[in-house]
């Protein structure tokens, strides 16, 4: 479905592999709130949220140029 949209691969196994991580992540902090380790929990949770946004870093990078890019130059030569 990538290659008949004309999505860069790397974005979409990026994704997939966010996904991934919030499930395994979430997954986690339940297991470790049903052991009555909440604060365990939570740092289970932050480490999750922490994973993602680094992994998102060049799509939210690529989004941005691409809206840069629709933007008109104003002053410009």
């Amino acid at each position: 479905m990538a290659d008949t949209a004309h999505l860069n691969s790397v974005y979409v196994v990026t994704i997939l592999k966010i996904i991934g991580i919030s499930y395994v992540a979430e997954f986690g902090a339940q297991i470790a709130k049903d052991a009555g380790q909440g604060s365990l929990a939570g740092k289970i949770e932050l480490a999750g949220k922490i994973m993602i946004l680094v992994m998102a870093i060049p799509i939210m990078t690529a989004i941005i140029e691409t809206v840069m890019g629709l933007i008109p130059q104003v002053g410009g030569t």
